[in-house]
């Protein structure tokens, strides 16, 4: 099922859509119901080159605070609100594209095909790439992390510096401003205290100018 001509941004590339929901069709026509939730999104993902999932991983907190978790409990991740649900994607393609990683020949055909025959993925995975499937997902976590780890901290570093500077920013200015009108009020108090000195000064000149002419015409 695909959203129509009227669907907004958020509902993708259709083509790249297309791609993914025929993949998901394929894939369970060949293997049946043999392929878990994580590797039945990642396959799909991953044949429709849907590149931009990774971009999700860049700006993870869970992946930072967390790590990667473990396949056997990446499939429940789908089902915890759609932050949750994106990381799940983005980390199942990963999974998918590093486990075709392991031959670059042949990618997953040969992995799809002992699969098949011997029902069993962990089997297929020994037969086809020469480890475990504990192998592999222990590669599969250090990569994730070691490649994604760094940047989804450099971008949550900058999000929370931004954060701070909106913050900070407004309060400066506030401060800024409170100090150009106490010093707006010193300077104009000063000037009126000279301003009253000068007055008085003269004042006093006239005053006296006033007294002296007075005794002069005594």
């Amino acid at each position: 099922v695909m959203q129509g001509s009227r669907a907004g941004s958020d509902a993708g590339d259709p083509m790249r859509v297309l791609r993914h929901e025929l993949a998901h069709l394929a894939l369970h026509e060949y293997l049946g119901d043999l392929p878990p939730r994580w590797f039945d999104e990642g396959y799909a993902s991953y044949s429709a080159g849907e590149w931009g999932r990774d971009e999700v991983l860049t700006t993870s907190l869970a992946l930072l605070a967390h790590g990667v978790p473990p396949l056997d409990s990446l499939d429940e991740e789908f089902h915890f609100g759609a932050t949750r649900a994106q990381a799940a994607y983005a980390l199942s393609y990963r999974a998918v594209a590093t486990l075709a990683a392991l031959d670059r020949e042949r990618g997953l055909s040969l992995f799809f095909r002992y699969w098949k025959e011997s029902g069993s993925m962990e089997r297929a995975i020994r037969s086809a790439y020469g480890i475990t499937s504990a192998d592999f997902e222990e590669r599969w976590r250090k990569q994730t992390e070691r490649r994604y780890g760094a940047l989804a901290l450099a971008a949550n570093m900058s999000m929370a510096l931004g954060l701070i500077g909106l913050i900070i920013v407004p309060i400066y200015v506030m401060r800024l401003r409170r100090k150009r009108r106490r010093l707006a009020a010193m300077l104009a108090a000063d000037e009126a205290a000279e301003r009253a000195e000068r007055e008085s000064a003269l004042r006093a000149i006239l005053e006296m100018g006033s007294n002296g002419g007075s005794d002069g015409r005594a």
